[in-house]
């Protein structure tokens, strides 16, 4: 089956700014506008590449890139891997020929967004990775700008993600945001869970399911058996999101034999277990706070019975940057040493 790329329309780019430099560094524009000064206009060959082994993002915003905001894409030659395709260190991901002055302004922005949205990919692909077959959950939006929802929830969809958290982050796919019943709205229901929980139902539609955070009384059990005795088959999951420097209650008769703060994994066992004891087998946990993929790696070799993980702000570490260099001048090889022209059969032409 042909792969298929994102429509450009959809990226919503601000076309005149970014075509009059406006987001780019200084010495791009002033480089594109001496050339068109001296009505200098060489075919160069750009090649892009990471310095790391990745999962590939932001490649269809690239190109979206070059086709509204260069000054003539129809004279631009742009041959790119996919979006979700496995990078190795200093492979070519995306290849552009033609007069240098029509592109030369775009190098920050499509640099930019391939080194984001890989960086998002990447690492959520390290989770999906580590807790595969079961699901994990995009929840980093309240760690970064909202301005970078819409591409880094594409980006972790491509990774694998099984929901994003904001209508913003799913909006590339056609899709919406998910999420539970949260702190806030139990607050504003006295602290009442249950209670919260009752309304949710009573003012969402049938399709969205009920998942509740139960650490709300730092009592994870208690509050699970209560949400699962009042709601009975309604109730689709519970959240376990105890902070790192709390203790839930029923951790703290075994305290001495492991680190007992935050979502460990004899907390998820005694919920799991306290639930299963009251006959309700069919409800779900759900756990988050400090996820990392070498957490859910821990608690899967533990086999800890966990059946979807909530991941946020770790989405975000690390670094994925990308180069772009002249390799080539009216077909002839014109390179910086060490960055001479690398051949890459990946590479598809882009119409």
């Amino acid at each position: 089956m042909p792969r298929t790329r994102l429509d450009p329309a959809i990226f919503h780019l601000p076309v005149e700014r970014m075509r009059a430099g406006y987001y780019s560094d200084k010495y791009f524009v002033r480089a594109r506008d001496i050339l068109k000064a001296d009505s200098c206009s060489p075919r160069v060959t750009v090649q892009v590449f990471g310095k790391a082994a990745a999962l590939l993002g932001g490649i269809d915003e690239a190109i979206a890139i070059l086709k509204l905001c260069s000054d003539d894409w129809s004279r631009l030659e742009v041959k790119a891997l996919y979006d979700g395709d496995t990078i190795s260190p200093w492979e070519v991901v995306l290849e552009i020929e033609g007069p240098y002055d029509e592109f030369a302004h775009l190098e920050t922005l499509y640099l930019g967004v391939l080194a984001r949205r890989t960086r998002v990919g990447t690492n959520t692909r390290r989770v999906v990775d580590a807790a595969r077959p079961k699901d994990v959950m995009f929840f980093p939006a309240r760690h970064d700008h909202w301005l970078v929802q819409t591409g880094d929830g594409y980006a972790a969809h491509i990774a694998g993600a099984i929901g994003v958290s904001t209508d913003a982050q799913a909006s590339w796919w056609g899709s919406e945001g998910i999420g539970t019943v949260p702190h806030g709205l139990i607050a504003a229901y006295g602290g009442d869970t249950v209670l919260a929980s009752r309304k949710f139902l009573e003012h969402v539609t049938a399709d969205i399911r009920l998942v509740t955070l139960v650490d709300f009384e730092n009592d994870c059990v208690r509050t699970s058996l209560e949400l699962a005795d009042a709601l009975g088959p309604k109730l689709y999951g519970v959240r376990l999101d105890t902070s790192e420097l709390l203790v839930d209650t029923s951790v703290l008769p075994m305290m001495g034999r492991f680190k007992p703060t935050g979502v460990t994994p004899q907390l998820v066992h005694n919920v799991r277990d306290a639930l299963d004891q009251a006959g309700h087998i069919g409800v779900h946990i759900v756990v988050s706070g400090g996820f990392t993929a070498e957490k859910i790696r821990e608690f899967e070799t533990l086999g800890v019975p966990v059946d979807t993980y909530g991941v946020g702000s770790s989405l975000f570490l690390g670094r994925f940057d990308f180069t772009a260099d002249v390799v080539r001048k009216e077909g002839q090889p014109c390179a910086k040493v060490g960055r001479e022209y690398r051949p890459n059969p990946r590479l598809t032409m882009v119409t």
